[in-house]
């Protein structure tokens, strides 16, 4: 293990860009003491590297030199945002059947919730999209029943409090016509919005409207970023990000 602090990098740094988990994860998969490097186990989240040092997590070599991939997936509803389920339920990477490295999703969609939500085996890109003061953008297609009143709107516009505080503004718009994917539909009374908020605390959309008194009855988020799954991506597809995409999602966020 590295000494000088001028060489080698942080641990958790290393397993994140070895796409092992998000460096949040293993901050904690150090502290669980599930991390060794040359055989010793390390619990240290300052411990740095150099790319001589053999690092393994739960007894396994990890592959520092593994190729960078990105896919934006449609998530459906009913599916975890998670690499394993304890209960046995279906997650989102029952579906990347193909991909030929181990991805983790970036951030988390609900159970219930569907839509676009990008995988990674680039850690540090993972980190600092999901990290709040990068300020990444997520619009989400939210229906509800029954018009939202303009006091309604105006509170979720400025910041609606919750039990964790104050959400940041967000912005709310109602949409024209009268389809199930845009507008008001007259046949089961159900107004849809979008909204675009670039926090991303657990079930903030659902609590945001929840407080102005407008239980969401459906979401759907359809932009993550820059990214848009569109509907030319079908429900539980996915794919690869171009050049251009990945290129403007690392420099949104100073990489």
């Amino acid at each position: 293990m590295t000494q000088n602090k001028e060489g080698g990098e942080r641990i958790q740094k290393v397993l994140a860009q070895a796409g092992v988990a998000s460096r949040r994860h293993a901050e904690q998969l150090i502290i669980e003491g599930r991390v060794r490097v040359n055989g010793v186990r390390i619990s240290e989240l300052g411990c740095k590297v150099s790319i001589e040092d053999h690092i393994e997590v739960d007894g396994k070599p990890i592959k520092r030199s593994e190729k960078l991939h990105y896919y934006l997936l449609n998530k459906p509803v009913g599916v975890i945002t998670s690499a394993h389920d304890p209960q046995g339920r279906p997650t989102v990477i029952d579906y990347m059947k193909g991909v030929p490295v181990r991805v983790y999703p970036v951030g988390r969609l609900d159970y219930d919730t569907s839509g676009a939500l990008v995988l990674t085996n680039d850690g540090e890109l993972a980190h600092r999209l999901m990290h709040p003061s990068y300020g990444v953008e997520k619009t989400y297609r939210v229906w509800v029943r029954s018009p939202v009143s303009l006091n309604a709107l105006e509170l979720l516009r400025r910041g609606v409090l919750l039990e964790d505080g104050n959400t940041a503004p967000a912005i709310v718009e109602r949409l024209s016509g009268v389809s199930q994917t845009s507008g008001k539909s007259k046949e089961n009374n159900l107004e849809v919005l979008e909204v675009t908020i670039h926090e991303g605390r657990n079930r903030q959309v659902r609590r945001m409207f929840a407080a102005v008194g407008y239980p969401v009855v459906k979401l759907e988020r359809i932009r993550f970023g820059s990214l848009s799954q569109g509907y030319s991506l079908p429900t539980g597809a996915y794919r690869a990000l171009t050049k251009e995409e990945i290129k403007e999602l690392r420099s949104k966020v100073g990489l």
